[in-house]
């Protein structure tokens, strides 16, 4: 699929983007841990989460999609999850894959998970270390463990148990100490966690997004969390018993990104996006827009769920050049690439560094974005952890390609479009659905005097 778009002449909306996947993903997976039905309002219906629902059908649980759009959940706790009989397809979702090792390593039996051709060139290997400290076993292709991969649990000599806490914990605690930071891994280091027999302790050297931490005391585990400078000390005690609740799932603040981007891109153009999540650990893009001079202002603020929520406005500036780096990565890292294009109109030079995650997100998102953007006639220099961006700089329209199965550059490519003179075509614009379906029709509804052609 193609997107072919035309300049616009203003950006203006109030619109609702859809539900945030990190805590889809997570509802989903958590509620299957139960004893009882978990309810989900507005969940993610993308390929990534779909992918996690189907996983979860192939290990035995029961998911209904209901009429009215919510999801149940029917939990089978830890030791009613049954082995697959195939292999379980994580698609093209990093978060299924890496959640679900953390899940399945307490399982006495093996399990086989497997990706589209983006997902198998994805590193494993910072969440089989963790985890076969643990206890478990993990294979996958080369020194960096990328799928297809083969998780062999702990066996458990006790049984099964009744409801949702392992019958046997037999994986051991840990103390682990990221080396890098990254809410996936922690994540599926916790899941593991309330597997083994004692306190599993985290130790981050930058605080990452904690979704998980937020969910599992939504959950009714207990999570304890120490904060020292950037970094933080989590732990959960093994044994600890998930308890079935309501989830209402925020607007996803990485979705809303491409239009409050889009906002900022030129003075008095203007979006609200209602509804959307405003973790602390999430929204170090706002922060960002203020520093370029963009107006940001959030409305309606209140909690669900143990997660933050509001609505969001951006109204456009004269944009000025920022250095983005340090603790400040972590709550930004899937929105570098649209910051990125929005440093093209900032007067001076930014400097985006120490995200060298970029390189092993679903591309080499560094290489790529400085690649398609110089396309279109931006001045970067690509770094090995970042990029340095010069501005202000006209764009004009071009074919740009997006990198099978990564949905973020594709959105970012098609936001420049509406600033770059002339048509712009985006190539391999289907990964977006991984993510945001609708994602074509919302940018037609914001946007004056455009057009946007989607050419299958």
């Amino acid at each position: 699929m193609n997107l072919t778009i035309q300049p616009a002449a203003r950006v203006q909306g109030n619109i609702v983007v859809p539900g945030n996947k990190s805590i889809s993903h997570r509802a989903a997976i958590f509620g299957a841990l139960t004893a009882g039905t978990t309810r989900i309002e507005n969940f993610l219906r993308a390929d990534d989460t779909l992918a996690t629902l189907q996983c979860l059908r192939s290990l035995g649980v029961t998911i209904e999609e209901r009429a009215d759009g919510d999801l149940l959940v029917y939990g089978v706790g830890f030791d009613g999850l049954k082995a697959p009989a195939q292999p379980l397809d994580c698609g093209n979702s990093g978060t299924t894959i890496r959640l679900l090792l953390g899940v399945l390593a307490g399982r006495p039996w093996p399990s086989e998970l497997i990706g589209d051709e983006s997902l198998s060139k994805r590193p494993m290997d910072r969440v089989r270390v963790p985890l076969e400290q643990m206890g478990a076993r993990i294979t996958g292709n080369g020194e960096r463990c990328t799928p297809p991969l083969v998780v062999q649990g702990v066996a458990s000599s006790n049984g099964a148990s009744s409801n949702s806490v392992p019958g046997s914990l037999t994986l051991n605690s840990i103390t682990y100490e990221m080396p890098v930071a990254s809410g996936q891994v922690k994540s599926a280091i916790l899941l593991a966690g309330l597997q083994a027999k004692d306190e599993t302790i985290v130790i981050e050297p930058t605080r990452t997004r904690d979704h998980s931490e937020r969910m599992l005391r939504a959950f009714g585990v207990p999570v304890q969390e120490v904060f020292s400078g950037d970094g933080a000390r989590v732990s959960v005690q093994g044994g600890a018993c998930l308890v079935a609740t309501d989830v209402q799932v925020p607007g996803d603040i990485s979705s809303a990104a491409y239009f409050l981007a889009a906002a900022a891109l030129r003075p008095g153009w203007e979006i609200t996006v209602r509804d959307i999540g405003t973790n602390p650990t999430r929204d170090g893009m706002l922060d960002v827009l203020r520093d370029m001079g963009a107006e940001v202002a959030l409305q309606n603020q209140r909690e669900s769920g143990g997660e933050p929520i509001a609505n969001v406005t951006v109204r456009g500036g004269d944009l000025r050049a920022v250095e983005i780096g340090g603790a400040l990565i972590p709550r930004l890292i899937d929105e570098l690439p649209v910051l990125a294009l929005l440093a093209t109109q900032a007067e001076g030079e930014t400097v985006i560094r120490d995200a060298g995650e970029m390189r092993v997100k679903e591309s080499d998102r560094i290489a790529v974005i400085s690649r398609e953007l110089r396309k279109l006639g931006a001045r970067i220099e690509e770094k090995p952890d970042g990029m340095i961006v010069s501005g202000p700089t006209p764009l004009l329209g071009a074919a740009v390609t997006s990198p099978p199965g990564d949905h973020r550059i594709a959105m970012t490519l098609a936001v420049a479009g509406l600033i770059a003179q002339g048509h712009t075509t985006v190539e391999n614009a289907q990964a977006i659905t991984s993510s945001f379906p609708n994602f074509a029709d919302l940018l037609q509804a914001v946007v004056m005097k455009t057009q946007i052609a989607d050419n299958d």
